[in-house]
């Protein structure tokens, strides 16, 4: 049981002290004056998927949001806060270190991630995607698009987007936790952010380490970030600068083979409002990636990369009529990397792209849009889009989406070589088309109802093949592949600061003409997946959560996770325990590739400045 016992029994306790009310005389003990009240309701706003912020409501496109600042201490990692989505399916060689991400059945290299709205995916090999420059407590809310979103947003927005959403924050708060747990894991963090006048500082930092639940799956997480926002009469000035290193044990990710890697990320951002409709970003992002086959053999076979990308972009909104506006802007990439196996390489690519939205609110929405990108020796796509809704009433709403989206293949993709695998320059880009059509129903103000049914027909997909298990594998282009689904999601607010959500997701792919070939990663997607979920924010300091997850993996045998979460807010040392697959399944992600058993995290926060997050 290691560490169960004594965290069950202060999962049992946190009731218990919530009784224990301070005196009017205690005032060592008493909680700040500025605890957070979670709200009654509020409008709940997006970004993604839009190009204008926009209720939730009236999106034409499925965004699910996910907030963290007041529940920060229940989520281990940013990929706990991917589980509770069903179309989602994260595929991670170990807990909170690397991992691939799926948005409905697409290759995790369709899935587009963005931090405030920014490309931050590697150029080298998506499967570096999830090295998201982000500590948790940086971090105000996710935004996941289903879905296409390369109109907007360009190359690898096949399947979905994840917008990763920085925090605000101008008042004071000092805050630090450190928790200890299952497989000698070890986690400190910290928080601290001020303003003054025009300007608005905050930094964060995590670090983790695990001696790993078997051999050669040891892992230490370290991250940081900076984020400054000066208002002027221009407009807001945001940026955010991060880092992120991460050595881990890579027993079994790419072969059979006790292996070993150590991966970094270095991001710099700068945004700047020219006015009311105008803005305009720069970024860029370097990582780094050394692997060794054999760890205690690395004269055997090793293989260093660095990649950098720039990314610049110039967005403008204007209002046509009370009702009407057109958006447009325009974008450039390049990308580069150095490698002892890739060799040296690089690629600029520059896009346009156009917006029409009309709507009145609870009435009606239409949008239609389009996007030319250049990149190669003359090369081009085209990637239009169009959506719209209709309210039936006051409480329906049916919505419905077309676009065309597209995915570069990566540099692994094209001159990776290794014992087990073997790339192929004459990849061509994958295309996709996608279709959708939903129904959300609102039946009450903190309710929310919705079915989805899409469709995605894809061409020249990538992956990689073999032909038996004594071949390697070799990368490759399909000449189609096609997923149909759909999705459930009923979701609302019970009394006593409870919130509760279902969401199912089915997915039927029809393969594209192998043979006797074997795929590695296409047909590793959930042909059905359902989430449970219940969370509390209580007045009296209680936050907990719980998610129940069923997973049918394709061709694959059907698991199930539990994971429990809670604290407690109501002093300035607050307590906290995490505990995950309570039902210590044996499953596996990623074929052989196994995952961690039952686990748990205790530790304290300490709230040395406490403010209303």
């Amino acid at each position: 049981m290691g560490l169960l016992r004594p965290c069950l029994l202060l999962v049992l306790s946190v009731p218990l002290l919530t009784g224990q009310q301070p005196t009017a005389g205690d005032s060592s003990n008493s909680p700040p004056q500025t605890q957070p009240t979670p709200p009654k309701h509020k409008e709940t706003v997006v970004v993604t998927g839009t190009t204008q912020p926009l209720p939730l409501d009236e999106a034409d496109r499925f965004v699910n949001v996910y907030d963290l600042p007041a529940r920060v201490m229940l989520f281990g990692n940013l990929g706990d806060v991917l589980q509770l989505d069903s179309s989602v399916d994260l595929q991670p060689r170990a807990a909170g270190v690397q991992g691939d991400i799926s948005i409905r059945g697409g290759s995790f290299g369709q899935t587009l991630v963005l931090v405030d709205g920014i490309r931050v995916d590697d150029a080298q090999s998506a499967h570096h995607n999830f090295d998201i420059p982000a500590p948790i407590d940086a971090i105000d809310r996710i935004e996941i698009l289903r879905g296409s979103g390369s109109t907007l947003y360009g190359a690898d927005a096949v399947a979905g987007v994840v917008n990763v959403i920085t925090r605000i924050h101008d008042q004071r708060e000092l805050r630090f936790r450190s928790g200890i747990g299952s497989f000698g894991t070890n986690t400190q963090s910290g928080f601290f952010s001020f303003g003054t006048g025009p300007l608005s500082e905050q930094f964060s930092f995590e670090r983790e380490l695990s001696t790993g639940f078997r051999p050669d799956r040891d892992y230490r997480n370290l991250s940081g970030s900076s984020e400054t926002h000066i208002r002027t009469a221009l407009g807001m000035t945001s940026v955010y600068l991060a880092g992120l290193d991460r050595p881990f044990g890579a027993d079994q990710f790419y072969g059979d083979y006790p292996s070993w890697e150590r991966t970094r990320t270095w991001f710099a951002s700068l945004r700047q409002d020219l006015g009311a409709n105008t803005d305009f970003s720069f970024a860029y992002r370097r990582h780094t990636d050394l692997f060794v086959l054999f760890r205690d053999h690395p004269e055997i076979y090793t293989n260093r990369h660095a990649d950098e990308t720039w990314d610049a972009a110039l967005r403008r909104r204007d209002d046509l009529t009370s009702f009407a506006t057109l958006s447009y802007g325009a974008e450039g990439i390049a990308d580069s990397i150095d490698s002892t196996n890739l060799g040296g390489h690089h690629r600029r690519r520059g896009a346009i792209y156009a917006d029409f939205d009309a709507r009145a609110l609870r009435r009606f929405s239409f949008s239609l849009g389009g996007r030319e990108e250049f990149f190669g020796h003359g090369e081009r796509v085209f990637t239009p889009s169009v959506s719209g809704g209709a309210w039936l009433s006051s409480k329906v709403k049916l919505r419905a989406s077309a676009s065309r989206a597209f995915r570069l293949p990566s540099y692994t993709d094209l001159y990776y070589s290794d014992p087990a695998n073997l790339g192929n320059p004459n990849l061509k880009p994958e295309k996709a088309m996608d279709y959708e059509g939903g129904l959300d129903w609102h039946p009450a103000t903190r309710w929310r109802v919705s079915g989805t049914v899409f469709q995605r027909r894809e061409k020249n997909d990538i992956d990689y093949v073999r032909n038996s298990r004594a071949d390697i594998w070799r990368a490759t282009n399909f000449d189609s592949l096609n997923f149909t689904g759909v999705e459930a999601l009923v979701e609302g607010q019970l009394p006593h600061s409870q919130q509760v959500g279902f969401q199912y997701t089915a997915l039927h792919g029809a393969k594209a003409v192998l043979g006797t070939l074997q795929s590695k990663y296409v047909f590793n997607y959930p042909s059905s997946q359902a989430i449970a979920s219940w969370q509390m924010l209580a007045d009296n300091g209680i936050l907990a959560r719980t998610r129940l997850g069923m997973t049918d993996r394709f061709a694959r045998s059907v698991y199930a996770l539990w994971d429990v979460d809670v604290a407690w807010t109501h002093y300035r040392v607050r307590p906290y325990l995490q505990l995950s697959n309570l039902t210590n399944a044996s499953y596996q992600e990623l074929v052989g590739i196994a995952m961690p058993g039952r686990s748990a995290l205790v530790g304290l926060e300490f709230c040395i400045i406490c403010s209303q997050r």
